[in-house]
Parts: structure tokens; C-alpha cells; sequence
């Protein structure tokens, strides 16, 4: 790691260094792990390249927003718990900042839009979703056995339709798991470049179970909305193995049945998610805007950002000074593909309840949502132009019968 002056540590450089790139990282996830690989390693050489590849697998391990929890490590590398909180805020707020204006713009003049544009929004969320699902089975579904698990995981999530069932169904498939599979041998890594002692990472992890468990207690004894509000969200950034498509089933399950959002609303503001720079977890600012009550708003879109993000920055601490010991742990890598499998069946479940049959009513909205698919994975259209053009397809085809 190269040396550099005592002020480039602080926390302003890290901050304005992933503005940009929240400002500038289209193409989801992945792409994001790319953008930062160029910038962090190749070009400022904060940290080597064996390095970058063990924080990605670790976040990869972890459940949550990959991306911006080695965001977060990065900024934590460079200048302490400042330096992270700098990091997720520069990579994160201008996505957020813009759902958030979008969520009020279409609760105040929504009804002046054409009318097939939230449509065509809807459709190219069956064409990202789809895109996600195929690309992550061709990954971590490869064997007869993980495809098995992904079919009956989706079964389950379809039968069962409960928020607390993709909990169940992420346990059990890692108990499937540590039974089925061998992993390979692990080779050596390099040591992180991030000081975290494991006294402070016990209690950063013991914080977020105490949220986890003691967040729906307090909610169900206050009764307080603003606090149920926050209490599904923090669940939910807790229980996402896989990205942020793997949210869907469960923000869904969480905001629409109680009646914060609307389907129609939901996914539209998913389909708008789509082209936006930064992490997919800003979805949660535009349902935090686009609620009901005096939790509403901008300050109901803060709120939920914030929730769905804490369990990520409390992992992240927490783990670090763990990861070593546990990354060559070959139970908890047989776990984890079995975990993986029912990832990609609880998308599987989602791109068919509530993103198939709530959008694809007609011919015209399949042939659309086909040519969306075609446009990301066989033209490598960006995303963000997709979602453009869908809309205005979308509009145009309100006018066909």
C-alpha cells in the first residue's frame, strides 16, 4: 500500500472520492466491485489486489448490500468509523436524494403523467429481475442439487407467503447445506489493511442482534408507526443474502400488504431504482418517501435509508477482525452454497409474485419486457437507458387497445 500524506486521511477526500462514483457507477453490483477495483487499487493503490479480493469475499459473505459494505470497509481502511460513514454517504445519498424527489413528484403529480409510462416502468422491472435470477443460477446454482434447492426454495416462498418465511427458508438451506456439499480447499489470503480489535467487533455485532431481536419487541409494545416503519426495514437489510434484487420479496411483503405503498407504486419506484447510480438498497428512501403519515417524506426516506443500511455498517465492523478464522471454516463455505441456492429460488419467487403478476397483463407488455431482457443481457444496453426507453414505450403503447 503506498504511502501518503497525513491529510488524505481524513474523512473529506474519501467522501468526495465516492460522491463521484455514486454520482457516475451505473450497471448494478457488480460493476460497482469494478469501479472500485480501478479506482482504489489500480489507481490510488490504497490497498493490494489480493487484499480487495478478500474484502469482496467477505461482503459477499455477509448478508446485505455487497458493494457498499466494501465501500465501507474501504473508508474505514482510510480514515477509521469517519471514513466509513464518509464512504456510504458519498456513495449512497445522490441515488437516494433523487428517489426520494422522484416519490414525491409522483404522489403530488402522478396523476398528470401519460399513462403508460409507470407501466413501462413496471415492465423493465420483469426484465431486471429476470436478469438477475438467470445470471445468479448460472452462478450458484451449477448441480443438480442446487438447482433442486432453488426450485423448493421457491415453492416454499410462493406457498408461504410470509415476511419471517425467507428466514426460514435461508436457514434451512444452509442446514442442506452443511449436509450436501464439499467445498473446495481455501488457498491463502492477504491480510486486510483494516485495524479493528475483536472486542470492538464483538460489540458492533452484538448491537445488531440486540436490534434485531429487541426493534420488533419495542414496536409491538409501542405501537408507534415510525417505529414498526423502521423495525421492517432494518429486518429486511438484515436477511438479504444475494444483492439488492433479493430485497424485493421482502420490502414487498412488508409495504404492501399493510398499505404504506401501493403495488403500482412500488414498482414503479422499483423499475425507477434501476437507473440510478449507487446501491439498489436507496429503493428503501423512495418507499420511505412515498409512505402514508407524518413518517412520510423526506424524513420517512431518511429514515428507511438509514434503517436498511444500519445492519450493513454493523456487519461490516463486526466481522472484520473475525473474517480470517472464518473464511477457512469449511462447514460455514458448505452453508453458504446451500444459502446461495435458495437465493436465487427466493428471486425466483419474487420475479413471479408480485413482478409477473401484477405487470404482464397483456401481449404488449411481454413483447416489451422481452426486448428489455434482450436489450440488458444480449446488447449490454445500460440499465438506465433501458428504464428510459421502456417508459416511453410504455407510453406509446398505452394508446393500443
Amino acid at each position: 500500500m503506498a504511502n501518503t500524506p497525513r491529510e488524505d486521511r481524513t474523512p473529506w477526500p474519501v467522501f468526495l472520492i465516492f460522491l463521484r462514483l455514486g454520482l457516475t457507477s451505473f450497471g448494478g453490483p457488480i460493476a460497482h466491485l469494478g469501479y472500485f477495483r480501478d479506482e482504489f487499487v489500480t489507481r490510488r493503490r490504497w490497498l493490494s489486489e489480493h487484499s480487495y479480493a478478500d474484502l469482496v469475499s467477505l461482503c459477499q459473505f455477509l448478508p446485505g448490500p455487497a458493494s457498499s459494505q466494501v465501500g465501507m470497509a474501504l473508508g474505514l481502511s482510510r480514515a477509521g468509523y469517519r471514513g466509513a460513514l464518509a464512504a456510504w454517504a458519498g456513495f449512497t445519498l445522490p441515488s437516494a436524494l433523487a428517489l426520494i424527489l422522484f416519490a414525491l413528484g409522483l404522489a403530488d403529480y402522478g396523476q398528470a403523467l401519460p399513462p403508460g409510462i409507470l407501466q413501462g416502468l413496471k415492465v423493465v422491472a420483469v426484465a431486471i429481475v429476470a436478469q438477475a435470477v438467470w445470471g445468479m443460477a448460472r452462478t450458484l446454482c451449477p448441480d443438480a442439487p442446487r438447482i433442486s434447492l432453488m426450485a423448493l426454495a421457491t415453492g416454499v416462498v410462493l406457498l408461504v407467503p410470509c415476511a419471517w418465511t425467507a428466514l426460514g427458508v435461508i436457514t434451512g438451506a444452509g442446514l442442506v447445506g452443511l449436509t450436501l456439499f464439499k467445498p473446495a480447499d481455501v488457498i491463502g489470503h492477504a491480510p486486510l489493511p483494516i485495524n479493528v480489535s475483536r472486542r470492538a467487533g464483538a460489540c458492533w455485532l452484538g448491537l445488531f442482534v440486540i436490534l434485531l431481536i429487541g426493534l420488533p419487541v419495542l414496536a409491538q409494545w409501542l405501537a408507534n408507526p415510525t417505529l414498526d416503519m423502521i423495525e421492517a426495514f432494518y429486518r429486511s437489510g438484515s436477511l438479504v443474502f444475494g444483492g439488492g434484487h433479493v430485497m424485493l420479496p421482502l420490502l414487498q411483503a412488508e409495504v404492501v400488504p399493510s398499505g404504506w405503498v401501493s403495488n403500482p407504486t412500488f414498482l414503479a419506484g422499483y423499475g425507477a431504482t434501476q437507473a440510478m447510480p449507487g446501491p439498489l438498497f436507496t429503493f428503501a428512501a423512495f418507499l420511505g418517501a412515498s409512505m402514508q403519515g407524518p413518517q412520510a417524506g423526506v424524513l420517512g426516506g431518511l429514515l428507511c435509508l438509514v434503517a436498511i443500511f444500519a445492519p450493513s455498517w454493523l456487519l461490516v465492523m463486526g466481522s472484520l477482525p473475525f473474517w480470517a478464522p472464518l473464511r477457512r471454516n469449511r462447514r460455514m463455505q458448505a452453508a453458504m452454497l446451500g444459502i446461495n441456492a435458495a437465493v436465487v429460488g427466493l428471486l425466483l419467487a419474487a420475479l413471479y409474485q408480485p413482478v409477473w403478476t401484477s405487470t404482464i397483463g397483456r401481449p404488449a407488455d411481454f413483447a416489451l419486457a422481452l426486448l428489455a431482457l434482450v436489450a440488458l443481457t444480449a446488447w449490454k444496453v445500460p440499465p438506465w437507458w433501458v428504464v428510459v426507453g421502456c417508459g416511453v414505450a410504455g407510453w406509446l403503447l398505452s394508446a393500443v387497445p
